[in-house]
């Protein structure tokens, strides 16, 4: 199997994951949006053993949004790099797929929570849309 690494911007936080990859999305919530400041999160998701820390694992801070079902985001607590993190089932590890260093050799195959996208975008990549 495949292993891609990846690393925050300043490296102090570096990570593995054993591919293949379970899903790789384009999500357009509100909350994804906000916690990126773009138009999406482009994740990459996997079984949570597939990820693997290679160093930094403590300089990682977590985010769970009070209230939300499932939302949370991780990010290096020296540069604010947005880094890998558990769903909160534990089941799934989250990557936002710009941390990782090398080619992936594939890309998003869906955009989530469509309706949800910021009004100024559009997507023009002939991609199915899910709600």
């Amino acid at each position: 199997m495949a292993a891609f690494r990846g690393s925050c911007l300043c490296g102090e936080v570096a990570f593995e994951v054993e591919g293949p990859f379970d899903r790789f999305l384009n999500c357009h919530c509100s909350r994804c949006r906000k916690a990126t400041g773009t138009a999406h999160a482009c994740e990459v998701i996997v079984k949570a053993a597939a990820l693997r820390w290679l160093r930094g694992e403590t300089s990682v801070a977590r985010f769970d949004l009070p209230n939300a079902r499932s939302f949370a985001t991780a990010f290096c607590k020296s540069c604010g790099s947005p880094m890998p993190h558990l769903t909160r089932s534990g089941r799934e590890a989250i990557i936002h797929a710009g941390a990782f260093d090398e080619p992936l050799g594939a890309a998003p195959d869906r955009h989530v929570h469509w309706t949800s996208r910021a009004d100024w975008y559009d997507h023009g990549d002939g991609l199915p849309v899910e709600d």
